[in-house]
């Protein structure tokens, strides 16, 4: 049997920056993949009709070009191409006003406006000046001595808060509702505390990186990651399933792109009961309701400057607020906080001329299989009348659904595990190395991981540096 240096299970974009780390150390490596195709979570389909390319997972990517590891790699040599939109994200407030975060601190100041436009540039400027002296710590195992410590207090000093905390800094509804959505990418209660951090890091990689699209879809990053792969003697071999360890080939070591409860199932009786018993108390996130749409033309937004805008974030601060809290008791949200991008405005290679993809998911409980469809549709209805009209052909994907789509994805889970307190700061669980196993020269490189969920690829590539210790 071929021997390896490294074998991986698992091409998402975490499982391939894993296996292009370790082939650019001179490794030999082979990865296995169970479904037809690579991609994972930036994978790109036709699940609508033929000629709409839908992104399944992840469509918009602040943390594409902010990631420290893929920003260094030459993928533009292997078709990765970045379309940015003219505005980054916005929140829409009503059918008519919306805050819009634009590249330039200053110019989305403006738009905020008055005390509270003080107060963002005031609170924003100066970490944007410091993110290259904190990204590698915030992009990698937080429990770490930094670089640079005063650069870290000074985000480290907010984003321990909760975003509720944040919020009250602001006196409108506009500022309230920025962070509140930024915030909501936690999946968490924004009373919790840390979840300062993520309202701030949205911003942020807005202003630093924008929030851009892969030109022809998410696939195009694993794709490019595939063909570097590829290119430095990797091996990727597609449909074949992993369901236990014994079925991989002999190797120094290995790294699964998997979370700790599909790993139990993969290793079995090899593991002590005092770790299957760890892994049954990992806390799961909220789910995604999914939805992707053909539609005949674009969205006819009551407020047509929306159509420059790359990402929407779709409900009042009081309503995220609220709904992100009955989220995490695992009650259905009144009002579901919604995530809104429509790539096809940017990147006409998304679907047929003059028709156009839309990408919608909503935040609801863990493991639901309530249908949130009508209230999805009744929240873009309301703000951009006739939007129903358009719709040629539609996907649901609830978390079932999504759990089919991908075993990682239990319950609807798309994170990888929720972002509480510990498992955010020693994710999966409190260790020297979070990478590691109780198993020798197994690691995992998923987004259960530091630094968690995002098309990133650092849980990959800390992963890798830690296998390359062992090999």
């Amino acid at each position: 049997m071929t021997r390896y240096d490294a074998v991986i299970v698992g091409a998402g974009p975490n499982g391939l920056a894993a296996a292009v780390a370790l082939a650019r150390a001179g490794k030999s490596v082979k990865v296995f993949e169970g479904a037809g195709t690579i991609g994972g979570g930036a994978r790109t389909m036709e699940v609508t009709l033929p000629g709409f390319r839908h992104d399944i997972c992840a469509a918009v990517h602040p943390l594409g070009l902010g990631s420290p590891f893929l920003r260094e790699l030459p993928l533009e040599d292997f078709g990765l191409r970045w379309v940015h939109p003219a505005i980054p994200f916005a929140h829409p407030l009503d059918s008519r006003e919306a805050v819009y975060v634009h590249r330039s601190v200053e110019a989305t100041a403006s738009e905020i406006g008055g005390v509270d436009g003080e107060e963002y540039r005031k609170r924003i400027a100066p970490l944007v000046r410091d993110w290259d002296l904190i990204e590698n710590h915030l992009l990698g195992p937080p429990v770490r001595v930094p670089r640079h410590p005063a650069a870290l207090a000074r985000f480290g000093w907010v984003g321990l808060q909760p975003a509720t905390s944040l919020m009250e800094v602001f006196r409108h509804e506009a500022a309230k509702a920025l962070f509140a959505g930024s915030a909501a990418h936690s999946f968490l209660p924004l009373s919790h505390l840390l979840t300062s951090t993520f309202a701030l890091l949205y911003p942020l990689t807005a202003h630093r990186w924008g929030w851009p699209f892969a030109a022809g879809g998410s696939q195009a990053i694993v794709d490019a990651l595939a063909g570097l792969f590829r290119s430095l003697g990797g091996e990727i071999e597609t449909g074949r399933w992993i369901a236990r360890l014994s079925d991989l080939p002999e190797a120094r070591v290995t790294l699964l792109d998997v979370t700790p409860d599909v790993f139990v199932q993969m290793a079995g009786e090899r593991l002590s009961a005092g770790y299957r018993r760890k892994v049954r108390r990992f806390r799961r996130s909220p789910a995604a309701f999914k939805v992707d749409y053909a539609l005949s033309s674009p969205v006819p937004w009551a407020n047509q400057r929306l159509l420059d805008v790359g990402t929407l974030h779709v409900g009042s601060s009081a309503s995220i607020v609220a709904s992100e809290a009955a989220n995490w008791k695992g009650k259905r949200p009144a009002r579901p906080f919604m995530l809104v991008a429509q790539p096809s405005l940017f990147d006409p290679t998304r679907a047929p001329e003059g028709q156009h993809t839309l990408w919608v998911y909503a935040h609801v409980p863990f493991h639901t299989d309530d249908d949130y469809l009508p209230a999805i549709e009744a929240e873009i209805e309301a703000l951009a009348p006739g939007f129903s009209a358009r719709i040629i052909e539609r996907c649901v994907s609830a978390p079932p659904d999504l759990e089919a789509y991908n075993p990682n994805y239990a319950g609807g889970d798309i994170t990888g595990g929720a972002h509480t307190v510990k498992q955010l700061l020693f994710r999966p669980f409190p260790a020297t190395n979070p990478y590691a196993t109780p198993l020798p020269g197994v690691f995992l490189c998923s987004a259960s991981t530091p630094p968690g969920a995002g098309v990133h690829g650092m849980c990959g590539y800390y992963a890798a540096q830690a296998a390359l210790r062992e090999t």
